[in-house]
């Protein structure tokens, strides 16, 4: 059982998603409006997020800056903004991961539990990780951070995963679905613009020629010394 918290002006949109939600034993919180989640987020102990990035009074960008002040939990964005430059900000912001309107219900629901099995698992770890390195690049695991030729990136829960299933196996080359199933934990639902979002920010962060797309097969990582 986990408490969730929808937040979305349509108010059709938070009664649906809470009807799938609810049918996992999930305990569902709403609100309509920005401040609203954002005095939801701070009396109850939210294990997970569904954020609209168009709402009154403060909008999803926001909501999300003001949960990555305080915690880490997993944060789903719902949204009509539909442009990869919306996804791009989104995830920037410290979103795991965008949902365009209009959406299939099961399928969010289906992204809730695995985003909630991932978390469950990060955190039963608790001995200490040890970091990988390839080439001239090192994955800092406790830290959530790359380090390349001496320069450190944050990185967001989606991106860690992504790369360090690259970091693991260089060379290897990865599909779509493969890197969406060991990034959120299920492989029937994947979502071309989110990996593509992902993998556009990776490249920012550890360099253009490090992650090579395969042209109809995927992606792989190509190792520099």
């Amino acid at each position: 059982m986990a408490n969730i918290l929808i937040a979305d002006d349509e108010k059709e949109i938070v009664r649906l998603l809470r009807m799938y939600i609810e049918a996992n034993d999930n305990i569902v919180f709403e609100a309509n409006d920005g401040q609203e989640a954002l005095r939801i987020l701070d009396k109850e102990n939210i294990d997970l997020a569904i954020v609209d990035i168009m709402m009154p009074k403060k909008n999803g960008y926001e909501i999300i800056k003001e949960i990555r002040k305080e915690r880490y939990i997993p944060i789903l964005v719902i949204s009509a903004k539909v442009e990869l430059s919306d996804r791009v900000f989104g995830m920037d912001l410290g979103a795991d991961d965008y949902i365009t309107k209009p959406f299939e219900p099961l399928e969010v629901a289906a992204k809730v539990r695995a985003h909630l099995r991932r978390a469950g698992a990060q955190a039963a770890v608790t001995e200490e990780v040890e970091n990988i390195k390839v080439g001239n690049m090192l994955l800092n695991c406790d830290e959530c951070v790359v380090i390349n030729n001496g320069v450190t990136q944050e990185l967001t829960k989606a991106e860690f995963k992504v790369l360090e299933l690259f970091m693991k196996h260089p060379k290897r080359v990865f599909t779509k679905e493969q890197i969406y199933e060991y990034a959120w934990g299920v492989d029937y639902a994947v979502d071309d613009n989110t990996i593509r979002v992902i993998i556009s920010r990776l490249r920012d962060k550890v360099g253009n020629d490090t992650i090579k797309t395969i042209r109809g097969l995927g992606y792989r990582l190509e190792i520099h010394e």
